[in-house]
């Protein structure tokens, strides 16, 4: 089995790569390689878009590489298992609004907009560990308990508007979304990589995953 992380010039490519390398190692779930080859990716068995910066520059980055035409096929008209992660999970909505009005790429019916809490004395971005308030009974939660904390940084979130494609949230002066998912996507705001046996527990979820 082998698992691409796409390369489009943006995202936390190196901690990604590690955490998804030494969980793959350890329950021997294939090899893992980070690339924008569209041989490579139309060829995976899995793909995971990390992402690092605004909404409207990483989907530029995105579009333009050689990566974006081999992901789309894979993801949509092969129904290889996907995961965002951050800013790659924001880019699956419907439409950004970070700094313009930028569309994404239209897999969960959602659209990014700033955190904005009720309680203005919350920093924004929202920064560090915080709690998952898990919503649905998906394998992407196995061995993850209500409330174990995983580790943000964001100042924009994604609002679902198909209740069902909300997976987590947490609680940062108000409802923030943290896993998506429909189909063979998933989608985490957070950083799994970043957030200690709990995020790696994830990743070996995705990875043990047959949608």
């Amino acid at each position: 089995m082998l698992t691409a992380i796409i390369d489009y010039s943006s995202g936390n490519l190196h901690s990604a790569r590690k955490a998804f390398e030494k969980i793959s190692g350890l329950n021997k779930l294939g090899s893992v390689v980070v690339t924008s080859n569209p041989k490579v990716i139309s060829s995976a068995d899995r793909l995971v878009l990390p992402g690092d910066g605004a909404f409207p520059s990483c989907k530029s980055e995105l579009v333009s590489s050689e990566a974006y035409e081999a992901m789309i096929y894979s993801v949509v008209e092969r129904s290889k298992p996907f995961l965002g992660i951050c800013v790659g999970m924001q880019l699956m909505a419907m439409k950004g609004y970070e700094y313009q009005k930028t569309e994404g790429l239209g897999w969960i019916d959602g659209e990014v907009h700033k955190i904005n809490p009720k309680d203005k004395s919350l920093k924004i971005p929202h920064m560090g560990w915080n709690t998952l308030n898990i919503e649905s009974d998906h394998p992407i939660f196995n061995g993850i308990q209500n409330g174990d904390h995983v580790y943000f940084v964001h100042s924009f979130q994604m609002v679902i508007k198909k209740k069902e494609q909300r997976l987590a949230y947490t609680d940062y002066g108000t409802d923030i979304t943290a896993v998506v998912g429909r189909a063979n996507m998933i989608g985490l705001q957070f950083h799994p990589e970043k957030s200690g046996p709990i995020g790696l527990k994830m990743i070996e979820n995705f990875l043990s995953w047959n949608p």
